[in-house]
């Protein structure tokens, strides 16, 4: 990868991700439960990695979980446990929700930066410092807070974390460096990761990207695919999905890979197709590190 410091923190998440599993034990306590009934909230990047966990947790049994974008939050549902995640700790619709359930629901903020509002907001705050990011567009930090929930979970990171690694390394598919449409999906906790794969390519490099369960995308959005043109599949193939995509003339890509470490490689492929297009894939236009509205906005 080349010097730029947004290549520097994806490069990063293999030795992020070891520091996550690693983590995890120490601040069990602060994380949900089992058996507790859990929303999860974030904006962006965050809401991803929410929706990535909820399926997760649900899934493994511990638990009913419901991610919301966190300005979506429905106060009215009754939850043992509210977890807020959030990078920056300065977001406001997160500070918001948290600041609505001081007192009324146990909750806990994943962050990269304990000294911001979000640690007076929240009742518990499990600090990531190690995977902050200088950059605006969100990598190590969304990986390491999932890495994170995931070993919580029970999860044994080892071939993840060596799965990313590969990632890192591994050069990337010059077709999908010349694609001029990508359609990310995934199925169960891996649709969280194509949404967030396809907010990658839009924020960093202005591309038309789409995301979708995997099973959904046979019901209309297939029609958008075809030469030139290309389906990324993260987890394993739904059944005759391959000959559906083949047929169109279009290009798919599926792997055997860990999909949090596929992820590692949407995430280069961002930086890559943003440089060639002459555009700073740190700072994409019209977005800033956190969002924080005026009062009334």
């Amino acid at each position: 990868m080349d010097g730029t410091r947004i290549a520097s923190e994806i490069a990063a998440q293999p030795a992020c991700w070891e520091r996550a599993a690693a983590l995890a034990a120490r601040v069990g306590d602060a994380l949900p439960d089992r058996g507790e009934r859990v929303a999860v909230v974030g904006c962006g990047t965050s809401l991803f990695m929410a929706q990535a966990y909820a399926a997760l947790r649900e899934g493994s049994g511990h638990g009913e979980t419901d991610a919301f974008a966190a300005s979506e939050m429905p106060f009215a549902r009754r939850y043992d446990r509210v977890l807020a995640l959030t990078r920056s700790g300065t977001t406001t619709e997160v500070l918001d929700v948290l600041d609505r359930l001081r007192g009324a629901v146990p909750t806990t903020a994943i962050t990269a930066d304990p000294g911001t509002p979000v640690s007076a907001s929240a009742g518990r705050v499990v600090a990531l410092e190690f995977a902050d990011e200088e950059s605006v567009v969100q990598t190590r930090f969304a990986t390491t807070l999932l890495a994170l929930l995931r070993a919580h979970l029970g999860e044994d990171l080892a071939a993840a974390i060596a799965d990313a690694a590969a990632a890192v390394a591994d050069p990337l598919p010059p077709e999908l460096l010349h694609a001029g449409q990508v359609t990310f999906l995934g199925r169960g906790w891996t649709v969280g990761i194509a949404r967030e794969a396809a907010l990658k390519l839009r924020e960093a490099a202005g591309s038309w990207t789409e995301a979708y369960p995997a099973m959904e995308y046979r019901h209309g959005p297939i029609s958008i695919t075809g030469p030139g043109r290309a389906v990324w599949m993260f987890g394993g193939l739904p059944d005759g999905l391959a000959g559906q995509v083949a047929a169109t003339g279009g290009t798919l890509r599926a792997s055997a890979a860990d999909p949090l470490a596929d992820l590692v490689r949407a995430q280069r492929l961002a930086v890559a197709r943003a440089e060639a297009a002459g555009l700073d894939p740190e700072r994409p236009r019209h977005l800033t590190r956190s969002v924080i509205l005026d009062a009334g906005a």
